[in-house]
């Protein structure tokens, strides 16, 4: 997930699909990159669950799973937590070895 997530063009995929659903020819006209650099990056982001392919008569369109993201999410906010919490208890001891 967070390979996929680390290449730049694979954001701008999802932020332009976070609109509209689109097919590989469509954000080649919005993205600076050829439609084969596109439809290699969906298939990675498909890969690991962020977007799907839709059938649209004879086009294929993707969209973005929101689920997938939503999840990441959270679980990003679960580690933040546990090392704000882990940050304030070192604050805490150097402040009392401070007061010693």
């Amino acid at each position: 997930m967070f390979a996929a997530l680390g290449d730049d063009t694979r954001w701008s995929i999802l932020a332009a699909l976070g609109g509209a659903d689109a097919s590989a020819s469509a954000l080649a006209e919005v993205l600076p990159v050829s439609r084969q650099a596109i439809a290699k990056h969906l298939a990675v982001l498909q890969d690991v669950g962020l977007v799907e392919p839709v059938r649209v008569g004879r086009e294929v369109r993707y969209r973005v799973l929101g689920s997938q993201l939503t999840e990441t999410a959270r679980r990003l906010d679960l580690i933040g937590a546990q090392w704000d919490r882990r940050l304030a208890t070192i604050k805490q001891i150097a402040e009392d070895l401070e007061r010693e």
